[in-house]
């Protein structure tokens, strides 16, 4: 049986198909997307306290490579397997490169419910594979057409770093390194201790707009639906390597193959938006939050700790 926090991702999914008036309003979706970032970055930092050292260097300088070799990837495969346009391929490559921070809190559920040990690094990888994935997308794009655009590289960095998922995460890991889990504990446990519900309707609303997105499928996406579906298992492999390299704990491991099994459905589409508009953002978000999404929060996530397993038997 799926972790509980799925099945409100799935009750959703049903809510959405059966075209219930079940609904989140926007202004409470920001305010769960928020809190859980915050979380998110308080759980990390405070594991980070105190372990600061040369190898958890290393570890991340891994990561960030991941993050510039998957959009690289990505990009041939869709442009000349898929066969989607220029300004398509790299906006998928930037999505596909980039990371959803929702399969990561699930994924995060996942190992906190089966007491796998997680490093509390693993918030960084977040940043990590999101940052140069977006703009490597953009400079693809920039790079095979004529075109170009005109927004200018300062501004793209300065939006993409500024961002409010950015800017929570990376403030709730100093915020917890700083203070640990002890003496900031007045604090940080009221979104600790509610993590499991912020997520759980977080979901709620990712099932009802991933049902809304499907409605666009249709037969002339096969292509791009059996990609949607492929890539995950394929990119999840990377991490694992990477993770077995690395000599990660098994908690670590799942996350950040999970991280490289997702695509982005919120940094990505504002970035990718405003600096390539030629790209079809409906059709990178039919791919990443209409299939990529729903398949690793289902099948995905148990499927990496699974090959893990297999991985460290040897």
């Amino acid at each position: 049986m799926p972790d509980i926090v799925v099945m409100f991702f799935i009750l959703g999914v049903v809510a959405g198909v059966v075209r219930s008036d079940l609904s989140i309003p926007k202004a409470a979706y920001d305010i769960l997307s928020l809190l859980l970032m915050l979380t998110i970055g308080l759980k990390g930092g405070m594991a980070l306290h105190g372990s600061l050292n040369i190898a958890l260097l290393i570890e991340l300088a891994g990561v960030t490579l991941l993050g510039i070799l998957i959009p690289l990837i990505i990009f041939p495969v869709v442009r000349y397997l898929v066969r989607l346009s220029l300004a398509d391929s790299a906006s998928l490559a930037a999505h596909y490169g980039s990371v959803s921070a929702g399969t990561f809190a699930v994924a995060l559920a996942y190992t906190e419910a089966h007491s796998l040990i997680t490093g509390g690094q693993v918030t960084l990888y977040l940043v990590l594979l999101e940052l140069p994935a977006i703009m490597l997308g953009i400079l693809l794009y920039r790079r095979f057409s004529q075109a170009g655009s005109a927004t200018s590289m300062s501004s793209l960095w300065h939006e993409t770093l500024t961002n409010r998922g950015v800017i929570l995460l990376v403030g709730g890991v100093l915020i917890g390194w700083l203070y640990g889990p002890n003496a900031g504990e007045s604090v940080t446990s009221l979104y600790t201790n509610a993590f499991q519900g912020i997520l759980a309707l977080f979901l709620l609303e990712m099932g009802l707009v991933a049902a809304e997105t499907l409605r666009s499928l249709r037969w002339g996406h096969s292509r791009l639906i059996i990609f949607a579906l492929a890539a995950p298992v394929a990119l999840s492999c990377l991490g694992l390597m990477m993770a077995y390299w690395l000599g990660l704990p098994a908690g670590s491991a799942v996350i950040l193959a999970s991280l490289t099994a997702s695509a982005s459905y919120i940094a990505a589409p504002v970035a990718i938006r405003a600096a390539i508009p030629d790209a079809n953002i409906g059709l990178a978000m039919l791919a990443s939050l209409g299939l990529t999404f729903p398949f690793n929060v289902l099948i995905g996530i148990p499927l990496y700790h699974q090959l893990w397993e297999w991985m460290a038997g040897f």
